[in-house]
Formats: C-alpha cells, sequence, structure tokens
C-alpha cells in the first residue's frame, strides 16, 4: 500500500471562534482535525513551565500511582505520562475552559458534553518509547449514537517526523476485526497513514476508534501533550463506563475552570465559554469541587 495523499484542512483559533460545519464533517469522516495557534501566548508559556514540574518528577522516577512507564526495545524504562494533570496544575484546570475548544466540542457532541479523561504524554529528548497502532477504547457495546467520542491533542512542543502522530484516515469507521488486524502487523508500518506534525500551541481532535500510535524516539526533541477526552453526556449516561455521581462531579468542575478562566490575566478579551448543559444534564445550582481528581476506579458501574 502506498502512503495516503489527503488533504488535511487546518483551521486557525486565531481567525475563528470555533471549528466549521466542513471542518466538523472531516473530523467525523476521517477520525483526526487539526487545529492551530489554539495556545498562545502567556498562556503556553505557563503551560510549559508547569508541565515541566511533572515532567522532572517523572523522569526523576516516580512510585506515584499517576506517573507511568514503558520499556524501549533495550529493555529501559522511561517516563511515558502522568495522570489526572488537571489537579496538578493549575493552567491546566483554565486550559480546560478554552472556549474555542469547548464550542468546536458542543458543534460535534451537543451541549451535554462531559469531561472525562485528562493526562500529559511524553517523549522524552532522545529515548522515546514507541506507542504501536492502537485505539484508544472501544465504542460502548450497544451504542447506536453517531456521535463520536474523541480526545483534545494539546501540544506544547513542536512533533517533526521524529516524534510526531501518525494517523490512519477513516479508521475510525472500520469494524473490530480490521482494526485488530492491522495493529498485528509487525514494525511501525505507516504505508497507509499520514503524519501529522505539529506546532507548539497547535491541537488535534482525534476519535478514540482512530488507529494511530508513534515511532520509538531516536534523536527526539521534548514533546509534551495534554490530553482531554469529551464524551456526549447521553453516550456516558446510558452506557457508562462512569456512575451518574460521576457525570455531575465533571461537569462542576468544568464550571469551575471556567470560571478560573474568566479570571486568569491571560484571557482578557476573549468571550467565555457558556456551558448550558439542557434536560437531564442540567446543573442547577453550582457546587465547588472538593477535588480535581476523580480517581476512575471509584465511579464505574457495577
Amino acid at each position: 500500500m502506498s502512503q495516503q495523499k489527503i488533504h488535511i484542512p487546518e483551521p486557525d483559533a486565531l481567525l475563528q471562534d470555533e471549528i466549521t460545519s466542513e471542518q466538523a464533517q472531516f473530523f467525523l469522516d476521517n477520525g483526526f482535525l487539526v487545529i492551530r495557534n489554539v495556545v498562545v501566548g502567556e498562556e503556553l508559556r505557563l503551560l510549559q513551565e508547569q508541565t515541566m514540574k511533572a515532567v522532572d518528577i517523572g523522569m526523576a522516577g516516580s512510585d506515584d500511582q499517576d506517573y507511568m512507564y514503558r520499556v524501549r526495545k533495550n529493555g529501559e524504562r522511561k517516563y511515558w505520562r502522568t495522570e489526572f494533570i488537571i489537579d496538578k496544575q493549575e493552567a491546566n484546570k483554565v486550559l480546560l475552559a478554552h472556549p474555542f475548544i469547548l464550542r468546536s466540542v458542543a458543534k460535534i457532541q451537543g451541549i451535554n458534553f462531559i469531561p472525562t479523561w485528562d493526562s500529559l504524554v511524553v517523549k522524552i529528548p532522545n529515548q522515546a518509547a514507541s506507542v504501536p497502532w492502537h485505539r484508544d477504547s472501544a465504542v460502548p457495546v450497544g451504542c447506536t449514537d453517531p456521535r463520536p467520542i474523541f480526545n483534545v491533542d494539546f501540544y506544547l512542543d513542536e512533533a517533526d517526523l521524529k516524534s510526531c502522530l501518525w494517523v490512519i484516515p477513516g479508521s475510525n469507521h472500520w469494524a473490530a476485526d480490521a482494526a485488530e488486524e492491522r495493529c498485528a502487523l509487525p514494525g511501525f508500518d505507516v504505508s497507509d497513514a499520514v503524519p501529522v506534525p505539529m506546532n507548539p500551541g497547535d491541537v488535534i481532535f482525534h476519535n478514540i476508534q482512530l488507529l494511530h500510535g508513534s515511532p520509538e524516539g531516536d534523536g527526539n526533541a521534548l514533546r509534551r501533550t495534554v490530553y482531554y477526552e469529551f464524551r456526549p453526556g447521553e453516550i456516558e449516561a446510558e452506557f457508562g463506563p462512569h456512575t451518574l455521581e460521576y457525570l455531575s462531579l465533571k461537569q462542576h468542575m468544568l464550571v469551575d475552570c471556567i470560571q478560573k478562566r474568566k479570571e486568569a490575566a491571560y484571557t482578557a478579551g476573549e468571550t467565555p465559554y457558556d456551558y448550558q448543559p439542557k434536560g437531564a444534564f442540567a446543573i442547577g445550582t453550582k457546587q465547588a469541587p472538593k477535588t480535581y481528581r476523580y480517581a476512575h476506579s471509584d465511579y464505574w458501574r457495577a
């Protein structure tokens, strides 16, 4: 198979308030969308500064369960990921409320969307472990709702061909057996894939069903990516995996983060996102979150 040729639209967050209907359709069709210049200026600087603290802890070696490691081909164990990054750093709380992102998420998922997972994924300099071809998760069994569950990937560093994500456009529509067969191919085959180079402050939307991955680093620079997953509330309420209590807690956390963004000095002049979910997802009286780290295992359904 020859490498795919595909025209990838690149919405610019400095030039529009949210993605267009045509850009949203590209995402629905292909499973990913690149958005340029989402995080800029002081916000980008603070995110780079604060996430470096987590990187330093991870690279030094940590027994904290939120710090995760992968093994390279040579057997070396290398820092890879930090979970619950919103809990750990103020700039990431403010980032969750980015209005361009939330308006775009609502355009795709509807106004009752729920923030679910949040992580920092790192390729450490010269020694990045590979991330084999994979899907992030499966669509809940029995779900016929066509709205996608997806991650928003905020890039804090440049990602060139030595460190960028590779995707297989349209693989979000493949049957499970076809996806499993493709993932089982030896090596990191990119013959039917496209690379997605990124600049600091750019964002990728990627469907949890999209086949994606990245090869082992060799001479790669530091690459930090913050991942926030969003799910349509109706899908999560019917199929889980979280309890209804979890959904409410995360909604109140989002409202709190929106307020934090309004108060941040570096967001002056932007129009905040107005989170007004409806029906069974209406929020009612605001509740200050008791924590920003709602462990998933505490809220799995029976």
